[in-house]
Formats: C-alpha cells, structure tokens, sequence
C-alpha cells in the first residue's frame, strides 16, 4: 500500500503541475488572473499531506515535488520551434513556481521537524 501511495503521489505530482500550467495563462476580460498560484499552494499542501499519510515517512513530500519542479522547468525551456509553456513576463507563471516551490519546502521542513510518533500511539 506504501507503494501504491507513493505512485498516486508522484502522478498527482505531475496532474496538478500540468493543471496549474493550464491555469497560468487564464485571463478575464484580457487581464491575467492568479488563481493558479491559489491551486499551487492548496494542491502542494494536499499533495505533501497525503504523499506522508499514505507512505509514512518523512522524506516523502519530494515524492510528488520531484516531477512538480520538473514540470515546472520543462515548461519554462524554449523547444526548438519556439514553443514556450512559461514565459518570463507572465506575472502568475512566476508567482506560482515559487509559491509552489516554498509549499513543498515549508511541508517538507514541516516533516521533517516534527517530533517522532510516541510508541504509545
């Protein structure tokens, strides 16, 4: 079952990454809004939460934040066409590859800082 959590982890790692791309350029009335950097933090919260419920140890958050931080630099590396996923003057692309990124680290510091389980329970 650990396994199996940490594989959930990691796809949904990569689903919300991909999701919150999809989410970056999303504009009303032609003005960027930010409601990516809002599903950034909230899924790598959920993300980190359950990647050390479902596997039990500490160093599990990097489960889902490996292919999260990989997505995020693939997208923001010009193809060979000129295709750019995460251009540098989008504002929300910016902002949420670090509110993302400071999720992860605050969870994983989180765990990582956080007391042993009492054998008691």
């Amino acid at each position: 079952l650990r396994v199996a959590g940490g594989l959930v982890a990691v796809v949904a790692g990569v689903l919300t990454g991909v999701l919150e791309l999809l989410l970056a350029t999303l504009r009303v009335a032609g003005q960027l809004i930010g409601v990516s950097v809002l599903v950034a933090v909230g899924a790598n919260i959920a993300l980190g939460w359950f990647a050390h419920q479902a596997v039990g140890r500490r160093w599990s958050v990097a489960l889902p934040a490996v292919p999260w931080f990989l997505l995020m630099a693939v997208a923001a590396v010009r193809t060979s066409e000129g295709d750019l996923l995460l251009a540098g003057d989008n504002w929300v692309g910016l902002v949420m590859i670090v509110a993302g990124a400071m999720t992860f680290a605050v969870m994983g510091f989180r765990q990582i800082l956080a007391p042993p389980p009492s054998p008691l329970g």
